[in-house]
């Protein structure tokens, strides 16, 4: 085994859902608190791509939000665990994660905003959540354990730069690498070009006209979700929307993915990736897969969609000489 194979195994975390899943549902509600600030500042951007947080080399962040001619941005960090809104003219305000309840944490986050002249209203139902409780009633959610936490933010990390890694062979529309507070998830989009039948919705307390402009067009979409109560254990996931026919039979990589058919995706644990030897290798190697499930059985017009350089780089050629990138 390679000495980078060694680091890139030794700093995926292991994430036992029944030891942070007290910490996982208050995180949630947390980052749907200031996920819904940035929902409220941003302009509307299409599948909304407006609404979601980014991974940092320290936790999670909204990115620069306008607040009129003013700019501010909110960061949760999982090293000195605690969450700053940051303004453009130098101001910053900090509150400790530890252990408080969600309506604690939505008080103090909103007074501190007001401290610096953003006066800022959010909808206060949880947005995926079935019977969720308004955020500034919400004493039942205050577990926050700095080590599940970092561990969390350690993984989101490693599959960040994967999922990176993946979206830049595409050349084709792809979202960004972004995390979705709504369903708690870090997720990478591909689109065919084709509008797609209109969604049913149906998903609890989102409305169904928002999930129909997100899936408008088709889509291989793949991500990270760290679990929950009815599904405990984390998963990378992949799924087409429309599903083509044959989709779901198609062979998909490395050993262990596995069809849901109640979900309508492909799943891959997490443990397997922790595991593997070249947890990245692995990782690839199911997005690819999945995704050409999807192109294939689709009929993407791949050639056009994908990479110039990735299309030589998986039929072998080198990159090197006159036609290779360079940023030089």
């Amino acid at each position: 085994m390679s000495t980078t194979q060694i680091d890139a195994k030794a700093s995926w975390p292991l994430l036992p859902h029944t030891q942070w899943r007290d910490t996982l549902s208050t995180l949630h509600l947390w980052t749907q608190i200031v996920g819904k600030i940035r929902l409220a500042q941003a302009p509307w951007t299409n599948h909304s791509w407006h609404v979601a947080l980014y991974v940092t080399s320290r936790g999670l962040t909204t990115s620069a939000m306008s607040y009129g001619a003013r700019t501010f941005e909110i960061d949760f960090d999982f090293i000195a665990h605690e969450v700053r809104i940051q303004t453009g003219e130098g101001a910053v305000e900090s509150i400790a994660l530890a252990p408080r309840t969600v309506a604690d944490f939505y008080e103090e986050l909103f007074q501190r905003l007001r401290s610096l002249d953003l006066d800022i209203r959010i909808r206060t139902v949880p947005s995926e959540i079935a019977d969720g409780i308004p955020f500034e009633l919400d004493r039942e959610h205050g577990t926050y354990d700095p080590e599940h936490a970092a561990s969390f933010w350690r993984a989101l990390v490693q599959a960040d730069r994967v999922l990176k890694d993946f979206r830049s062979r595409f050349s084709g529309k792809a979202s960004p690498v972004h995390f979705f507070w709504g369903s708690f998830d870090l997720a990478v989009t591909r689109f065919s070009g084709r509008r797609a039948p209109p969604h049913p919705g149906g998903v609890p307390n989102l409305p169904d006209w928002v999930a129909r402009e997100a899936y408008s067009h088709e889509v291989s979409s793949c991500g990270f979700w760290p679990g929950s109560e009815a599904m405990p254990d984390p998963v990378f996931y992949a799924y087409a929307y429309p599903e083509p026919p044959g989709f779901k039979t198609a062979s998909v990589r490395p050993k262990g993915a596995y069809y849901h058919p109640p979900l309508g995706e492909f799943l891959l644990p997490y443990d397997d990736v922790q595991r593997a030897i070249s947890p990245d290798a692995a990782l690839l190697e199911f997005l690819q897969s999945s995704y050409e499930a999807a192109a294939d059985h689709g009929d993407w017009d791949r050639a056009a969609l994908e990479s110039r350089w990735e299309r030589q780089r998986a039929s072998g050629p080198s990159l090197a000489g006159p036609d290779a990138p360079s940023l030089s």
